[in-house]
């Protein structure tokens, strides 16, 4: 699935039923390439991430899981974000990679459940403003 600013494709090695990646046409190198201006793009990409699992039949997106890995633990310098559903069903063996709220991995969820959430998530990936 794509459009004129996402291209959305399935994991090459995935850890649930559906995982998908939604990158941005635009190069970023990775969360900690954010800033303001940014705010309304990672709220896009996590729509379209939605979008597609919709299309695709998921329909309970309490059992979703959106997130960012941050470096080191990235394989690939272009930011991307991993859509995974049901997230009950993430392999054991590798729920520690995607685990909310740890080094590795920062959920738009977790973030969502600050007042600040944009604030929060770029922080969180160590941007700083000017």
């Amino acid at each position: 699935m794509w459009d004129e600013e996402f291209v959305c494709f399935r994991d090459i090695d995935p850890v649930a039923p559906h995982h998908y990646l939604v990158i941005p046409r635009d190069h970023i190198v990775s969360c900690k390439s954010l800033n303001r201006s940014h705010i309304d793009l990672v709220e896009r990409m996590a729509k379209f991430g939605k979008e597609v699992l919709l299309d695709q039949g998921i329909t309970d997106m309490e059992n979703v899981r959106l997130g960012f890995h941050q470096p080191p633990f990235i394989s690939v310098g272009h930011l991307h974000l991993h859509v995974l559903a049901p997230a009950s069903q993430i392999s054991t063996y590798m729920q520690h990679k995607f685990t909310p709220g740890t080094d590795r991995f920062i959920t738009v969820r977790l973030a969502n459940e600050f007042s600040s959430y944009f604030i929060f998530f770029l922080y969180y990936c160590n941007v700083f403003f000017t």
